[in-house]
């Protein structure tokens, strides 16, 4: 058995550094916007770095595949435009793979799944998601994100209100504009680190089964670098190391 599993080992190996070979991209920089405002995913440190578990996966990847990356922050209403134009090679900013999407963009691979939630001041931590349905309580989202499509859905267009970026939204809801943020769940649970005492996760596991991808211009061959970077990340385990040190 021990001698069957050092074969595996040395094949899976094998494989590995062949994929990788097949896929080299010569030291290649890759340009990367995100908008850097939706930790853990992506944020700015005190120290003015651009830093968060999209950055520590696409780094890895490159790791893998010869390239490196340069994050470059833009907004997120004008990302995939930008992307478009050329002024990005890869988009990473916690983005969720929709048909929609599909069609204007080509995406990796999934690597990350997340649920929403419902963030609210400390005080209204007993609110239920039928309060909102069925009540008149307003939901905050960031505009442009499948986070808005839901928070429309559950409650109508006309009691949700956009905003630029989610920390709009929060600061949104600790001054009393909103009743809720609808956010996805691991983000939800970073903003109540950094307002801790004013805001809570009051509700959870809104399912969506969103699962967020690296998105690129349609028909780019680097997508198929990419995949395979993070299936070697995948395979030996470091993808999982990242999860852990990030959520």
């Amino acid at each position: 058995m021990r001698r069957f599993a050092t074969i595996l080992g040395a094949v899976l190996l094998t494989a590995s550094l062949g994929l990788a070979a097949a896929q080299d991209l010569g030291g290649r920089t890759l340009v990367v916007g995100s908008d850097t405002t939706y930790p853990p995913f992506e944020t700015v440190n005190e120290a003015g770095e651009i830093v968060g578990f999209d950055i520590d996966v696409l780094t890895a990847i490159c790791e893998r595949v010869n390239c490196t990356v340069e994050f470059q922050t833009t907004a997120w209403d004008g990302i995939f435009p930008a992307l478009a134009n050329g002024e990005f090679d890869v988009v990473a900013s916690g983005v969720t793979i929709t048909d929609e999407r599909d069609e204007v963009v080509d995406f990796t691979d999934s690597y990350f799944s997340v649920d929403q939630a419902v963030a609210v001041r400390v005080e209204d931590e007993g609110l239920t998601l039928d309060d909102f349905i069925d009540g008149d309580l307003i939901f905050g989202a960031q505009q442009g994100t499948t986070n808005a499509i839901v928070a429309e859905d559950l409650v109508g267009r006309d009691r949700v209100q956009l905003y630029d970026d989610f920390n709009a939204a929060i600061l949104a809801l600790i001054n009393g504009d909103v009743d809720g943020v609808l956010i996805d769940d691991v983000v939800a649970d970073e903003f109540v680190q950094q307002y801790a005492g004013e805001i809570a996760v009051g509700i959870r596991a809104v399912e969506s089964g969103d699962k967020l991808g690296f998105a690129v211009q349609e028909g780019d061959a680097l997508i198929d670098a990419l995949n395979a970077g993070l299936q070697m990340i995948i395979d030996d385990g470091t993808l999982d190391e990242l999860k852990d040190k990030w959520f």
